[in-house]
């Protein structure tokens, strides 16, 4: 009971309170105005019908339309009320608009360098059909003249921060989904606030829904009383907005403008296996990257940065000298809200339907659409070895079985589900037959894939490859090899499951 009454008095206690009052208030509505209710009720089918037909002529995935017409119309005051705060994948108008200007000024700085693109042409042309794809779209350039270094877990990870961070001269930007204050937090804001008294440039921005059992709401003033400029993007208010939607997923770590890091890795203490095991061996993954590329990475920290500080950009793009041993070609990239483009989604099809031999995957969670799943069965079916780790000790109990629950129709179609035994995997990693790849923030689920800003990296030939495959390789022995038709399932399991499925898509 103790913890319930702390819970409850917590800001997100106080925050669900107030959203679920205004949720209660909208639907009880209905029944509070005696002889009026049979008024209200017809305004309210009303009014889901119109919902409906708006849902339907918006250029969603299908089964996220699906997935909000059947609360709609099956429970309306409580359907309106749900989409209301749940249902909008798409900023608002005046804050497209403004972010938008802002992209438009940055990207205009991430000019394509056509001569790479046409090495990369006569190196491969499925490569560079993918490469200008993501250059023409999102306007995210592909490189050479970068180096790549691949990490396979937190632990690795941290370490090389650590090193990193010390030697920091001019500036070092950080953006993050979660931070928790802890071990690892420490010893990174210790090095934070001495290199902000010795005059560099430090800035942060962490995801307000992200933090808010994790941080204290002042944080932004804490760390500003230490010379680091902080910002919490999209603060989570009691009131009903589909704003509340739209997170900022995204993980940068860019130091100096030369050196940036990016992957599933957040900044606490469980994503290096410390502290409460109760998730088992918790396994990520993350890439760094040094020389051109890193100007991508740090155009797309600026162009958030300048939306949540109101604050005008002002950066040079910085001369990368020739990087010795830079092999391959690298493209960070983004995926946003505030278009019509699933690109984190377009990028994953693109290296299933451009593997020859074989297309291994990492995911967390495993929440995809009919689309994605033919897109793998037919990769499957056409004798591509089509492999996907997902974790044996789930973070959350529902999505477990909500990856799950998409099992049955990918093993049918040739597809090998392996889960991690060890624990909880949270890696974000596709590898296609040792030359292509993609590490980064996106989850295959709808809310990564749809409603989040995300970011990643593609890699043709790069010198990391060996790694990442090297990852793959050491990691298969360590799951178990889900069966087709495992006879453990029972009736209500499946039907469970199916409903699941169903509603995955609002999740």
């Amino acid at each position: 009971m103790r913890g319930f009454f702390k819970l409850l008095l917590s800001r997100v206690g106080m925050v669900s309170v107030g959203i679920l009052a205004q949720i209660f208030v909208i639907c009880g509505s209905v029944f509070w105005f005696g002889d009026y209710a049979p008024v209200i009720k017809t305004v309210i089918n009303v009014m889901s019908w119109l919902l409906v037909l708006y849902v339907l002529s918006l250029p969603e995935n299908p089964a996220y339309k699906i997935a909000w017409i059947i609360p709609i119309l099956g429970f309306p005051a409580f359907g309106l009320t749900l989409y209301l705060m749940f249902g909008g994948s798409r900023l608002s108008k005046r804050l497209r608009r403004k972010m938008g200007d802002i992209d438009m000024t940055l990207h205009d700085t991430m000019i394509q360098n056509e001569a790479v693109m046409e090495l990369l042409r006569q190196d491969d042309p499925g490569a560079a059909v993918q490469a200008r794809y993501l250059s023409n779209t999102v306007r995210c350039p592909v490189y050479q003249n970068s180096l790549t270094d691949y990490y396979d877990s937190g632990e690795a990870f941290f370490a090389q921060v650590f090193e990193s961070l010390e030697r920091a001269e001019k500036s070092i930007y950080l953006e993050y989904f979660i931070v928790e204050e802890g071990e690892i937090w420490s010893r990174i804001l210790e090095i934070l606030t001495r290199k902000a008294a010795a005059g560099l440039d430090v800035r942060m921005i962490y995801d307000d829904f992200g933090c808010i059992q994790r941080l204290p709401k002042d944080y932004e003033r804490r760390l500003e009383e230490r010379g680091i400029q902080a910002r919490a993007f999209n603060r989570f208010v009691p009131i009903l907005n589909s704003r509340l939607n739209n997170r900022d997923h995204r993980k940068f770590l860019l130091i100096d403008g030369a050196e940036g890091f990016t992957g599933g890795v957040n900044l606490a203490d469980e994503y290096a296996n410390l502290g409460d095991h109760r998730f088992g061996r918790w396994k990520d993954a993350c890439i760094r990257l040094r020389g051109d590329a890193v100007w991508s990475m740090t155009v797309m920290f600026l162009s958030m940065w300048s939306y949540v500080a109101k604050a005008e950009i002002v950066e040079q793009k910085p001369t990368f000298p020739r990087q010795p041993g830079a092999v391959g070609y690298v493209q960070p990239y983004l995926d946003t809200p505030l278009d019509d483009e699933a690109v984190g989604r377009i990028v994953f099809s693109n290296v299933i339907t451009g593997a020859r031999r074989y297309v291994w995957i990492m995911t967390p969670y495993l929440i995809i659409d009919e689309g994605m799943a033919e897109t793998l069965t037919n990769a499957a079916k056409a004798g591509i070895d089509v492999r996907i780790i997902t974790p044996g000790i789930p973070d959350k109990p529902y999505v477990y079985e909500m990856t799950r629950a998409n099992y049955a129709p990918l093993l049918e179609g040739g597809v090998r589900i392996f889960e991690y035994s060890p624990g909880f995997i949270h890696s974000k990693v596709f590898l296609s037959d040792d030359n292509t790849a993609a590490v980064g923030t996106v989850n295959l689920d709808f809310r990564s894939l749809y409603l989040h800003f995300e970011d990643g990296v593609w890699l043709y030939r790069a010198g990391c490859i060996p790694a990442i495959r090297a990852d793959f390789d050491a990691t298969f022995p360590q799951c178990r090899e889900v069966v087709r038709g495992n006879p453990n399932i029972g009736v209500f399991r499946q039907l469970y499951r199916s409903v699941l499925r169903l509603l995955s898509p609002l999740m």
